[in-house]
């Protein structure tokens, strides 16, 4: 499977959309629901405008595996702000805001891809250091991806969504 990278566009916002609906479905049948619940995304209008406010905001890239658009990454040169709260780091950075597969395609690389691309984008714009955060409760398996691919943890934190308590890890790696 030949997999490319390619810079996303607007009208790329129902793909994304798709992604995030098909990591909810993956996580429910997992018994994962912590992160994300079990509900469709796209039906949430405050992650649509999130997802519509990343884009606008940052850059987009998409991950293509034979020509079909598998994966997404959203990166800005600031965290969201949900994160408001942490002290900025003290340099330009990039950071990832989102990171999303359509579970079709799990296991052949294509968030990897997207990942070192964005690690690449960033180096040559002069920009060392590269954050994330994602959720860093039940198993821990989101916060180990992030390690296996370079990025180290830095600060936890704990916000409030929907009523209940969101754990979350932000991590950096040095491009």
């Amino acid at each position: 499977m030949e997999i490319t990278i390619r810079d996303g566009r607007p009208d790329d916002l129902p793909a994304l959309l798709g992604m995030l609906d098909s990591c909810v479905e993956w996580l429910a049948a997992e018994g994962r629901t912590g992160q994300w619940g079990t509900k469709p995304l796209s039906r949430n209008p405050r992650t649509v405008e999130s997802v519509q406010r990343d884009m606008s905001e940052g850059e987009v890239f998409v991950a293509e595996a034979d020509g079909v658009a598998a994966a997404v990454l959203t990166a800005t040169g600031a965290p969201g702000p949900h994160l408001s709260h942490l002290p900025p780091p003290g340099e330009p950075e990039r950071y990832i805001r989102r990171l999303a597969s359509d579970r079709r395609f799990k296991g052949y690389g294509v968030g990897a891809a997207l990942l070192a691309h964005v690690a690449e984008v960033t180096r040559r714009a002069g920009i060392s250091l590269l954050r994330a955060d994602c959720y860093a409760d039940g198993d821990g398996k989101l916060v180990a991806y992030y390690e296996r691919h370079g990025f180290s943890r830095t600060d936890t934190y704990t916000v409030m969504a929907d009523g209940q308590e969101w754990p979350g890890q932000v991590l950096a790696r040095r491009v």
